[in-house]
């Protein structure tokens, strides 16, 4: 049977994506973050439902800055779900620099060593 190749970048210079770390537990908190937003906005359907079945209108102010306190704090959950993802990418994004330059940094120790230029003659240093 033939070996496989494991490395599977279309590119040398690219990074393979066993490279990058998966930051799991930040994806769960990014998930996490927009659910409970999305659960914060059922709760305000509900919310609203509720109040204009048991009180009819004269709840409407009440709903009206309930509403507006659930939408802006499902809105920051949301917000904060998609900066946990911004963070994941800086993660990557860090990780490749580093990657790349160790790559850069070893192919020019490899290359042939200098030549030593030596004085041109007649050139004094006095």
């Amino acid at each position: 049977m033939a070996t496989e190749d494991t490395d599977k970048r279309f590119r040398e210079e690219e990074v393979r994506d066993e490279d990058l770390q998966p930051y799991v537990t930040l994806r769960y908190i990014a998930r996490l973050f927009k659910i409970l937003a999305a659960l914060m906005v059922v709760m305000l359907i509900g919310e609203v439902i509720t109040g204009l079945v048991t009180e009819g209108t004269a709840a409407l102010m009440t709903l009206i800055g309930e509403a507006t306190k659930l939408l802006v704090i499902a809105g920051l959950m949301w917000g904060g779900g998609d900066i946990t993802i911004l963070l994941i990418d800086a993660g990557h994004d860090l990780r490749v620099a580093r990657i790349l330059l160790g790559r850069i940094n070893n192919a020019l120790n490899h290359e042939a060593p200098p030549v030593e230029r030596r004085p041109a003659r007649g050139a004094t240093g006095s």
